[in-house]
């Protein structure tokens, strides 16, 4: 593991909202890594902070602590602005909602390329016409539909339009902040595949945010499971599903519908308890409970978790 390029590192990050009383810590001592290539998933239910973790690294949100690194260098906080418009180019994100993230009132060609001319990232028209004819073919819309306007699209197409225009950009990393959750299912599959063979011939690392496991375990290659603001567990997504370890990742992982009927019906669905947890008197710490497997727990936690992961305390 520790061979690989890390791309992306959030270390101990917090994001709050509000001042004084009204203060909401939204991430709370959020850290990890994403390897150059790799699909990284981040995974929860509503308001856990998914959301929240994608929006400070596109510098959306203001970090109230800790530090976001992209090739080592801080990318949070003030930087100089070569810094600056190189990240622009280089991280981009597909948004959630296809038809709230298009403007209506411009034509797909404007869309595609207005980052683009916000970096100047191009010598004249004509080539800026021909990244977006490109980008176009790249996501399977065709060329012609650059003089249309977003309201002559299906969710499924706006979507592709939405990943056009992060890939004009050339970047490096891409934010994908559950960009299937609005689609119809029969188009889910298409995108998704997309987006893999896009990455395969780009060369592309994703941060790839949803709150359905049984798509994070299709696409991602690790995984990080958040809950109200903490990650509680991180592993590669096999071993994660193969052997969920904190109460709340199981709770998730029991409510994943089993495609076999028999199988489903003896399913035991767990729910999870957030008063299980004993923190006041022995607080809990991220630990690396087998090699590249992280769990938050405390001390008497942790025995108990080895004692299921059978490999001794």
């Amino acid at each position: 593991m520790s061979t690989k390029e890390v791309l992306l590192e959030v270390k101990n990050l917090e994001v709050a909202f509000g001042k004084g009383k009204s203060k909401f810590q939204a991430i709370d001592q959020v850290s990890f890594q994403i390897y150059k290539g790799e699909t990284f998933g981040l995974v929860g239910e509503s308001g856990s902070g998914k959301t929240t973790i994608g929006r400070s690294i596109m510098r959306i949100n203001e970090v109230t602590g800790g530090e976001i690194l992209f090739h080592g260098k801080p990318i949070n906080g003030k930087i100089s602005k070569d810094w600056d418009r190189e990240i622009t180019q280089k991280i981009q994100m597909i948004f959630q909602d296809p038809m709230a993230s298009l403007n209506e009132r411009a034509k797909v060609d404007y869309i595609i390329s207005e980052g683009l001319m916000n970096t100047k990232h191009y010598k004249n028209e004509e080539e800026k016409q021909k990244k977006v004819h490109d980008a176009l073919l790249e996501v399977g819309l065709l060329p012609e539909f650059a003089s249309r306007f977003p309201h002559e699209f299906s969710g499924g197409q706006r979507q592709r339009i939405g990943i056009a225009r992060a890939l004009i950009m050339e970047p490096e990393f891409i934010i994908a902040d559950e960009p299937i959750s609005a689609l119809d299912v029969s188009i889910r599959a298409q995108v998704l595949n997309l987006l893999s063979n896009l990455q395969k011939q780009k060369g592309l690392t994703y941060l790839f945010i949803a709150h359905d496991l049984s798509i994070v375990r299709f696409i991602t290659d690790r995984t990080a499971v958040i809950y109200k603001g903490k990650i509680v567990e991180l592993a590669e997504t096999e071993k994660l599903f193969a052997n969920p370890i904190h109460p709340y990742t199981r709770a998730l992982i029991s409510a994943v519908p089993e495609p076999n009927p028999y199988k489903e019906r003896e399913k035991v669905m767990e729910v999870y308890d957030p008063t299980q947890h004993h923190y006041d008197s022995n607080p809990p710490s991220f630990v690396e409970i087998e090699e590249g497997h992280f769990v938050l727990a405390n001390e008497e936690e942790l025995e108990r978790y080895r004692t299921t992961l059978k490999i001794g305390v």
